[in-house]
């Protein structure tokens, strides 16, 4: 990445209080250019949880001076409860964290400093925020910039897909609520304070990723905070961002689709990371782009940015399959609209091992899969060091446990650009299973990478707010969309599809293991093509990635990423283990030492789902001199037929001595999942 000086000098205000209505204090710290003070410019928000001073420091260090030195007052905000912020957490993205955003907001464009406009940008956390902020209209914010957020809280977030519940709702929900209740830093809150702060947050903190399982379907709950409720609710200018080897890329579609306001939708090859630090490859010149949409949006100026396609997505190109790739090869495209005019429906049937674009003869087909299956699936998000963890392996892995379709090879290349739909005709021997799909490309000479897949608990096939248990011997008809993908399949290559009841360790297991039976002359599966189109070729290309000047740390421990299968051929039990360690850092300008641990355990028996068993470990370790604080969570959870079982533990450690333990035991019954 290219270190890139701007114009201007800029002044960094380490924290600053921001006042709300109820007393409590948010922690800000804001890079200001030069000559705000008199020459008033706009202000770009970040407004997240996960610790200014020590937690995205570096991150920003890359991104906001960036900003502030082109003319932006860049602020990072910690939500209430968090960081050095006042308050208690008390869940994602409740309402009071959207009453304190807007209050925020209103207090920023009162400063002499900002000229009254202001945008809103962030991943992940930040990303949910801009879009559940925007939504509630605070007067100045003109832009948002969303990336790898959702629109849907229930149906494309950690905790639910296609009505299945993922293991990710137990590792995300283990991580966030020990890491929210971490201490806030002394040098900020105080000597006399910190420590008061902590034990409060202590106290108080409770694992709400109960909350998240205890809500099975797609209840108020879950519709608080999901911007899919009302799309017209946002007025504000719009850009959507991601990654196809994200967990979120499907939200950008919907968006782009279903805003009625000025929006730009942007995919990449990349994971959960922002396009100029984008892995995989290539990564390109995020912060000019987002310089460009700021100045149209916040400074009135022409950048030339909304008369460019609305939207640019990388079409990948066929890879060995691979764990991680450090690039993935492919091109840019544009599409001036979505649903895009360049896309076109192919229907292929299915058959006997077959995929055609003709009829094929009429077969009933079982599945009953093992409750491994799913093993080569990578994870769900990959997160990990270096910002990309696991991808899919090679599917045989899988297939051997899924019926599997088919083509025959390709005589010329298949693009495909949105979602891939299932459509089958089934009966079900279970009131509810799993219906796990996986679209993969076959090489010539045998190895299946994994394109994309989709899931979807049966009894959910009409909604996720009114489920309806499978009657055993009734057909249905069922239509399950995959995740939006963009990909060429290469000729001489041959599309597949498999289909399982089962995708482990992402989804956890059905009740029951289920035998479904597929009519194969009633199924098809429709594939969005989307072929070259000569506009492709005049688009501009990308800058290089650039930044400001990268924050001084020093690597103290580093840190090590593995990830094991055990299978026990007595028992039939398989084992997934990850082994994650963040290693320690030091951020030299303030001294602090970070470092976090995370230690995952999967298990399960191949022909029994009531074996199924997560447990999550996580550990994170935060100081500076006589400072020296830890917090230690883990979450247990088992399955009977009809109850989940949850034990969870979380404790808390100063300068090494255990200061706070807490436990709970929770029995939840099953909801049809």
């Amino acid at each position: 990445m290219k270190i890139a000086l701007g114009p201007l000098a800029i002044t960094t205000i380490e924290n600053m209080w921001i006042p709300l209505s109820d007393g409590t204090r948010l922690a800000a710290k804001i890079w200001l250019p030069e000559g705000a003070a008199s020459n008033p410019v706009p202000a770009i928000i970040d407004y997240i949880p996960y610790r200014k001073r020590d937690g995205t420091a570096v991150g920003d260090e890359l991104m906001f001076p960036y900003f502030a030195a082109r003319g932006y007052a860049s602020i990072r905000i910690d939500i209430r409860g968090t960081g050095d912020s006042d308050g208690l957490f008390e869940d994602e993205y409740v309402k009071q964290e959207q009453d304190d955003a807007v209050e925020a907001i209103e207090w920023i464009t009162r400063q002499a400093w900002c000229s009254g406009s202001v945008g809103m940008i962030g991943i992940s956390w930040g990303g949910f925020s801009a879009l559940q902020v925007a939504a509630r209209r605070p007067k100045g914010l003109k832009a948002i910039i969303t990336h790898c957020s959702t629109d849907d809280r229930y149906a494309d977030d950690a905790h639910y897909k296609g009505g299945c519940i993922l293991n990710d709702t137990l590792v995300w929900g283990t991580s966030c609520f020990a890491s929210m209740a971490q201490s806030p830093d002394p040098n900020i809150v105080g000597e006399e304070r910190w420590r008061t702060m902590w034990v409060d947050r202590l106290e108080n903190s409770r694992p709400t990723l109960i909350d998240w399982l205890t809500h099975q379907r797609r209840d108020d709950f879950w519709k608080h905070g999901s911007v899919c409720e009302d799309y017209g609710a946002i007025d504000c200018a719009v850009f959507a961002v991601g990654g196809w080897a994200d967990g979120y890329s499907n939200a950008i579609f919907r968006l782009l689709s279903k805003l009625e306001g000025p929006r730009r939708g942007l995919i990449g090859p990349w994971g959960h990371k922002y396009p100029h630090q984008g892995v995989p490859g290539p990564a390109i010149g995020f912060l000019q782009e987002c310089l460009r949409w700021w100045d149209h949006w916040l400074k009135g100026k022409d950048s030339g940015i909304m008369q460019e396609p609305m939207l640019r997505s990388w079409m990948l190109d066929w890879a060995e399959p691979a764990a991680h790739y450090d690039e993935r090869p492919g091109h840019w495209l544009a599409d001036p609209s979505w649903p895009s005019p360049h896309v076109e429906s192919r229907v292929l049937h299915l058959g006997p091992g077959r995929l055609s674009e003709q009829a094929l003869p009429d077969v009933a087909l079982e599945t009953s899969s093992l409750e491994t299956v799913g093993i080569a699936g990578g994870d769900w998000c990959p997160y990990s060091l270096g910002g990309l963890g696991p991808l899919p392996l090679d599917q045989r892995w899988d297939d051997g446990g899924s019926l599997v379709f088919d083509s025959e090879r390709l005589t010329g290349a298949a693009p495909i650009l949105g979602a891939p739909v299932l459509e089958l005709e089934i009966t079900c021997d279970k009131p509810t299973a799993i219906l796990a799909a996986r679209l993969s490309d076959v090489s010539p000479s045998g190895e299946v990478t994994q394109v994309t897949y989709g899931l979807l608990n049966l009894s959910h096939r009409g909604g996720h707010d009114d489920l309806q248990p499978m009657e055993a011997g009734k057909s249905y008809r069922i239509q399950l969309a995959m995740n939006e993908i963009g990909y060429t399949f290469p000729s001489g290559h041959r599309i597949r599809l498999s289909v399982s009841t089962a995708y482990w360790p992402i989804a956890f297991p059905a009740p029951e293991r289920a035998t479904l039976t597929i009519q194969a002359w009633a199924s098809r599966l429709r594939l969005p093509i989307r072929m070259h189109q000569p506009g492709d070729d005049e688009l501009p290309a990308f800058d290089a990635p650039e930044g400001s000047a990268p924050m001084p740390t020093t690597m103290l421990t580093p840190g090590n990423l593995e990830r094991f299968v055990r299978i026990d051929p007595i028992s039939r039990q398989v084992t997934v283990t990850v082994k994650r360690d963040d290693g320690s850092m030091r951020l030299d300008p303030i001294g602090t030492v970070v470092g976090s641990k995370k230690h995952l355990i999967y298990s399960v028996a191949e022909n029994d789902p009531r074996t199924a068993r997560t447990e999550v470990c996580f550990r994170s370790e935060l100081g500076r001199g006589a400072w020296q604080t830890a917090v230690e969570a883990r979450t247990v959870m088992t399955a009977t037929k009809s109850a989940f079982q949850l034990q969870i533990d979380f404790a808390a450690f100063e300068t090494g001595e255990r200061i706070f333990c807490k436990s709970w035991s929770k029995t939840i019954p099953r909801d049809l999942v």
